[in-house]
This record gives C-alpha cells, structure tokens and sequence, in this order.
C-alpha cells in the first residue's frame, strides 16, 4: 500500500532556491520511486473551488500561477502524462461515499498542474513520467468534511496510486512579505509557529492512535496561534485530506497495519513559513476493537 503524504511546498522560490527541505525532498522522491507508483492524485491548496472537480487531461503542462519572481523560475516545465481514467475512478470514490457538501464532482479537460502540484512532483518523479491527476480543493468544507474526502480517496492507495496533498502547515503571506526581508533559508522562528506546530501534531498523534479527529478537526478554535498561523485555512485543509487518506474508510475494520506517521521536514523558510512534511504508512487508527466473550 503507497503513502500518503501531506507536502509543504513553500514558496516558488523553493523550485530554484530548494535549500534543507529540497534536499529532503529529493531523498523522498527516491524512496517514492522504489516503490513504483502507477500514479499520483494531487490535492492542493492553489485549485480551490466552489465544489469539487477532477482534472482529466491527457497531457500536463506546469502552470506558473505566480508573479513576480525571478525569470528562470517561468522557464521551468513539468510535462507529465495525465490520466482520464484515475480521474474518472477519483470522482466514483468521493461520489459514492456520500459526504455531505461533496456529493458531486466535476470534471475539468483544461486546468494545468499549478505550483503545489508539479513543485514537489519535480523532486519526486523529476523525469515527469509519472501519470499524475489533479483534485479541487473546496475551503468551504471544514476540516471534519475534507477527512472524510480523504477517507473515500484511501482505496487508491492499495490501487497503485500515491495520494499527495501539498498546502502549507503555516501560512501568513502577511508576515513573510510585510515582517522585513527575512531570507528563505534563514535560521530565525517565530515562537507562535513552533507553539501552533507542537500542538497540531500532539493531535495527529491522539488522532492515529484513538481514531478521534475531533480535537485536530477543530484545531481553529483549540490550537495556539490558529489565526495567525492561517488567516486563511486553504493551506492547512490539504493536510486533513492526507490524514483520512491514512485513516481509511470507516469500514475498513482493524485488519492490517495501522497508520503511522513519519514527519520528513521541518524547516521554517522565511521565519514563518512552516515546511512541515508528513508521511503516512499503514491505514487505520492504532485502536483496536474490544475483545469478545466467549459465547
């Protein structure tokens, strides 16, 4: 069974300037290779929409959905075969499972990869060979709603496909470009990120182990710093897709081995921008059902 994964991918500058986390990266890319993928689904927080669609191009084109940065960064490419048929197997699972606001999902003939998508897929699959689809992001649903997306997607993971989800685990746009010139790479942190990251992933960790998403679902009104960390969640929501991935369907029962999680990355670019990237094994929370009487 492939991972699944939830990537931060930073900014642009990232694809020219990759520094620790690029590095990291590109060890993951190994790793994700040996493993032999069929395909990969995308979920980033740069395709939101009203409702859901799923991109079924045949052929995929890097789209530089940015301005001013440097010119070299709008020469890169990533020219990826695309997969009809993925997408049409995306919008059976996520319709079938009749999750309220997510009951329909469209599908986009046009729409090139943006940034969140063929920015990690350049250090993971670098020859872009790799047949790779698309998924809408809707930040209107609540993180508890993008869990259970997460959780109809989770049979692809057993079909060959790798399930990457690509935000950012904080994200003030505010502060990177309003807080002076920090520099990308730079070694400085605001207190308030390592305080919003330790407690979201003490929650991830009771969450893998009890089955219990409530705590992390509802992380704007609980976790320190929500608001600052993510005036806008669009980032984060990415994240709670993976973690259902890893869950699972709610029917799935306690066979095999349950979800565990590895965190790759953890630098902080711009001394707030936190590249937080985690890995998914196993499928299912830790908890096991109660022991039956003997008849």
């Amino acid at each position: 069974m492939l991972p699944s994964i939830y990537v931060s991918h930073g900014s642009p500058m990232l694809a020219i300037d990759p520094g620790p986390t690029g590095a990291v990266f590109d060890a993951l890319g190994v790793s994700l290779r040996a493993q032999r993928p069929k395909a990969v689904l995308v979920i980033s927080a740069h395709w939101i929409y009203s409702t859901l669609a799923v991109g079924s191009r045949e052929r995929q084109e890097a789209w530089h959905d940015f301005g001013g940065f440097p010119r070299e960064l709008y020469a890169l490419r990533y020219d990826a075969p695309g997969s009809p048929e993925l997408a049409a197997r995306v919008k059976t699972l996520v319709e079938a499972a009749g999750i309220h606001g997510a009951g329909f999902v469209g599908q986009d003939e046009e729409r090139p990869l943006d940034h969140g998508a063929w920015m990690p897929m350049r250090h993971f699959f670098p020859d872009a060979d790799m047949p790779v689809v698309q998924l809408a992001l809707n930040p209107y649903l609540p993180p508890a709603t993008q869990i259970e997306i997460g959780r109809a997607l989770a049979p692809l993971r057993a079909e060959g496909v790798l399930v990457l989800a690509s935000g950012s685990f904080t994200h003030n746009l505010q502060e990177v470009f309003g807080g002076g010139r920090r520099a990308q790479h730079g070694p400085d942190t605001e207190p308030y990120v390592d305080a919003f990251r330790s407690w979201m992933i003490d929650a991830l960790e009771e969450a893998l182990a009890g089955g219990d998403t409530s705590r992390i679902a509802d992380y704007r009104e609980q976790a320190p710093f929500a608001r600052r960390a993510h005036p806008t969640d669009e980032h984060l929501l990415p994240f709670y897709v993976a973690l259902g991935a890893a869950l699972g369907p709610r029917d799935a029962g306690a066979a095999g081995t349950p979800a565990e999680v590895v965190r790759v990355a953890d630098e902080v670019t711009y001394g707030v921008l936190a590249m937080d990237t985690f890995v998914f094994n196993g499928l299912g929370a830790r908890k096991r059902p109660p022991l039956q009487a003997a008849a």
